[in-house]
């Protein structure tokens, strides 16, 4: 109760704070009404939103809808308000100063300049604009994304072979069947010799899939398309009547994806071969630092493969690249992963930037990694979660094509 107590007060305190702002650049009383009637229907929205039931502790839906609008909002005014109080504080002080060293009778306070005020709004349109688009257009904003790795050893016959990475599809957050439709023909337009799905189909259960299995069934490719669980896709964020319920739900996931034509890796491993060589193709379960589920077994998703194999490791999470894929006594040439979908916000211009919050909680968190010799490529995610956009990180497709040789500077 106190902690929901703070929120409000909070959120009080900025309201009140963007009003001035408002008040002091515009004069129209109609003006002031739509900022107060925006500032409670947010409100309102996401109080009703999260007093209403939901499946499981994963946020989408309608509730995704309210966390974005109340984003965006806060977003104004957290430019606005540091601005403001600032102004304040040397506001106070001129005023202290003209009381008692001008000797004026009253303490007074200079009225607001309207240019802070306008600074501050033209500031925090930036955030305000920017998580309002991603929610619009961001979020189905697909981009393909090429790199081209060399190894000494990669077989011959496999010298400029394309694999297609997409990762996170988080299907329950969908709500436009057009636009997946699109990006599920995108990933087929690129014609990649293999499709990896590294995790994450779902949010919460296996039946947020119902709607969609249809559609990425349509997924193909020469050498079959092949998948590994992410952490979402166990059914622990929900509160399930019984351990059954929970293992069934498992099994109905695992079973739609077998379904849709995915050759599913629970700690395993497949051979892809052509021309009499071959590529050792490596699923582990989930493995995650922290809270998160750890069923990955990396020693017995490789048994039987050698260490002389060229080896491509699909893992959802890359901090088990950091933790226990690259001190491994095997040599796994190309990891790839997903899992931090670069946090769905963030600055990237190729060659000069590349920023998001999520790096400092991942130390690799989106795109391609060199240690000791070997590779992990870090997907941004297909789909999105909790925020129902993105800002700056936009939903990827990956197509790696594998070159036999040195990297060529």
């Amino acid at each position: 109760m106190i902690r929901y107590l703070i929120i409000a007060i909070i959120y009080f305190v900025f309201t009140v704070y963007g009003y001035q702002a408002i008040k002091t650049v515009f004069k129209s009383p109609w003006i002031h009404y739509l900022f107060f009637s925006i500032a409670f229907l947010v409100a309102a929205n996401t109080v009703y939103q999260f007093s209403t039931p939901g499946v499981g502790r994963v946020v989408s839906g309608g509730r995704g809808y309210a966390i974005g609008f109340m984003l965006a909002y806060l977003s104004l005014n957290l430019v606005i308000v540091p601005l403001l109080i600032g102004e304040d504080i040397i506001r106070g002080f001129i005023g202290l100063y003209d009381r008692f060293f001008i000797t004026r009778e009253t303490f007074t306070i200079l009225s607001r300049r309207k240019f802070i005020s306008q600074m501050a709004l033209g500031l925090a349109a930036i955030p305000f604009t920017s998580l309002l688009y991603g929610m619009y257009k961001g979020r189905y904003n697909y981009k393909v994304l090429n790199y081209t790795l060399y190894f000494e050893d990669l077989p011959d016959a496999f010298d400029g072979y394309r694999l297609t990475h997409i990762s996170d599809i988080h299907a329950g957050s969908f709500d436009n069947k057009e636009k997946i439709n699109y990006a599920v023909d995108l990933v087929n337009e690129q014609k990649g010799d293999v499709i990896l799905f590294t995790g994450d189909l779902v949010n919460n259960q296996a039946s947020e899939m119902y709607d969609w299995k249809d559609t990425f069934s349509k997924l193909s490719a020469k050498d079959g398309v092949f998948s590994v669980l992410g952490n979402h896709d166990y059914g622990d964020y929900v509160e399930w009547n019984s351990a059954k319920e929970k293992k069934d739900n498992l099994d109905e996931l695992i079973t739609i994806q077998k379904d849709m034509g995915f050759d599913i890796l629970l700690n395993e491993n497949r051979y892809i071969e052509k021309e009499g060589k071959r590529l050792a193709l490596i699923g582990v379960e989930n493995w995650g630092k922290g809270g998160f589920k750890k069923s990955g077994d990396l020693d017995k998703a490789s048994s039987n493969i050698t260490a002389d194999d060229f080896k491509i490791l699909m893992s959802h999470d890359p901090s088990h690249w950091d933790e226990k894929v690259i001190a491994h006594d095997y040599h796994y040439h190309l990891t790839l992963s997903g899992h931090t979908h670069g946090m769905q916000f963030g600055i990237e211009i190729p060659g000069w930037i590349k920023w998001s919050p999520i790096k400092w909680r991942y130390k690799h968190w989106a795109g391609i990694y060199k240690e000791k010799g070997q590779y992990i490529n870090v997907n941004r995610g297909f789909g999105y979660l909790a925020y129902p956009g993105r800002v700056g990180i936009w939903p990827e497709i990956t197509v790696i094509q594998l070159k036999k040789g040195k990297q060529i500077a």
